[in-house]
């Protein structure tokens, strides 16, 4: 394992990232502890669970439901459609230029 202080971590902070993403032992002496730098998956559905305790099938749920809203509201034409040239006028605007 290569370990590092965290001042030699910060000054190459992307290399060594890179590296752990690639499967090497990297870690970061802080105190009397090693931290190690490893890859992990991060999907949204687990992200849901661990954070709000929200089932694989309830966030579906409200994904559907979302969907439906999105498309009433199209239909309803109280959806708008703005481009990168139409939200910089935007700025510039309420910036006073």
């Amino acid at each position: 394992m290569t370990t590092l202080t965290i001042t030699e971590a910060k000054k190459n902070l992307g290399r060594w990232l890179a590296a752990a993403a690639q499967g090497e032992d990297i870690g970061i002496v802080s105190g009397a502890d090693i931290i190690a730098l490893r890859k992990v998956e991060a999907e949204g559905a687990d992200y849901a669970f661990r954070e709000y305790g929200v089932t694989a099938r309830e966030l579906e749920a409200f994904e559907q439901a979302a969907e439906k809203r999105y498309r009433r509201s199209k239909r309803a034409g109280k959806l708008i459609v703005k481009t990168p040239r139409d939200l910089r006028k935007m700025i510039d605007e309420t910036a006073g230029h």
